[in-house]
């Protein structure tokens, strides 16, 4: 495979995790079952507004969050074999329920959950040994899952942040979740309480399938942000930040402009020969369209933001990655998480755009060819006529 081929992200994805299902096993369980959610739930999309819903459960008792707790996995040095394993020893109950019925008993317990600052007890019992395993490119791997019969759950203690956006139901969700974000609520545990209905006016209150409340979130979260970002002044250099975990490689350009911004991310032999580049852009104007590349754009969008506006400093930014054998999708995390972690790092500075350039295709693999080819605002530097403003209007 080469990148010239008519073959859409998801399309390519769809083939790792294929190939992933025949090489790993997942935990494997009885009809019965106890053990310790995260917390954690899941909302799925198929058949919408009629969805499955349900609990996320570990087979064993006591603190399992570190099991559903992204934000810790790579400070912590956890490899991507751990988090593999401590998301297919995830069991997922599922239960069939209309997305508006947030006052359903069982949405409730769901919720209970969702809100919870620890690791809640759960009883279940499925109408058939839970089976397969999950694999996305949105959101975390599980292991199996199955239809429930009985679900029944200790009531804990809730998250006092998440309680107070859940009782005040007056304010917006897009308000909920930067008051949460600003309020240093871990990114999974907004999302979580967001797809499980339990944030914004009550009446529009409703569950949000946990693929759509990934991106839902890191949108709200990066316009947001883009709105206090747009008000600083630019940097004053060209600045690198790079970063490496769990076979990706990350580098940052930030450049000296207002805002505008590109993902360009290459898939390099992970199935075998093959090397796949995909690509978007943004400038002045919102994208109004869900980008192709799905929700990693929003989720670096998002990160870059956040670090820019601690700094109170404004750039455009073109963020390179590179998979390399041996990757395997985990969510969209893996993207928040590593460019948070890169825009972290100390940065190597150039005065000019050609160092800059020069040195970052010195970060990966691919030759630079590949990545100008697919690009817009990285080949316009290379071209030496910067993408301006008018460029988007």
């Amino acid at each position: 495979m080469t990148g010239q081929l008519t073959i859409g992200k998801g399309a390519y994805l769809r083939q790792i995790t294929t190939a992933l299902s025949t090489q790993m096993r997942s935990v494997e369980v009885g009809r019965e079952m106890e053990g310790s959610s995260p917390p954690s739930v899941f909302i799925g999309s198929h058949a919408y507004p009629k969805v499955y819903a349900g609990p996320i459960i570990a087979t064993v008792h006591g603190d399992t969050r570190i099991m559903d707790e992204p934000e810790s996995w790579i400070p912590s040095g956890t490899t991507q074999e751990e988090i593999i394993r401590y998301r297919l020893s995830l069991v997922r109950g599922k239960q069939r329920v209309g997305v508006g019925d947030i006052d359903n008993p069982f949405v409730e317990k769901l919720q209970e959950i969702a809100l919870s600052s620890s690791s809640v007890e759960s009883e279940v019992t499925f109408e058939t040994p839970p089976a397969g395993m999950m694999f996305s490119s949105e959101s975390s791997p599980h292991g199996p899952s199955a239809r429930m019969e009985y679900f029944e759950i200790e009531k804990g203690r809730w998250d006092r942040d998440l309680e107070r956006v859940y009782h005040d139901t007056d304010q917006a969700a897009s308000g909920a979740v930067v008051d949460l974000h600003r309020s240093g609520v871990p990114f999974s545990s907004i999302q979580k309480a967001f797809s499980a209905g339990t944030i914004g006016s009550g009446r529009r209150r409703k569950l949000v399938p946990t693929r759509w409340s990934i991106t839902a979130c890191d949108t709200l979260l990066g316009d947001y942000l883009l709105s206090r970002v747009r008000r600083n002044s630019t940097i004053d250099c060209y600045r690198v930040h790079e970063f490496d975990s769990l076979n990706n490689h990350y580098a940052v350009l930030l450049m000296p402009t207002v805002w505008q911004y590109e993902w360009i991310e290459a898939f390099l032999h992970v199935l075998g020969r093959e090397e796949m580049i995909f690509a978007d852009h943004e400038g002045l104007k919102k994208k109004q369209v869900y980008s192709p590349v799905g929700g990693c754009y929003y989720s670096c969008r998002m990160a870059v933001l956040d670090a820019l506006a601690k700094e109170g400093k404004q750039a455009g930014a073109i963020v390179l990655r590179e998979a390399r054998r041996g990757y395997v999708p985990l969510g969209v995390f893996n993207v928040r998480e590593n460019v948070k972690h890169a825009m972290g790092s100390e940065p190597k500075e150039f005065e000019g755009v050609s160092e800059a350039l020069q040195y970052l295709m010195t970060c990966f693999t691919l030759p630079s060819a590949r990545f100008y080819e697919e690009s817009t605002l990285l080949f316009g530097l290379r071209k030496g006529h910067q993408a301006t403003l008018s460029s988007f209007c």
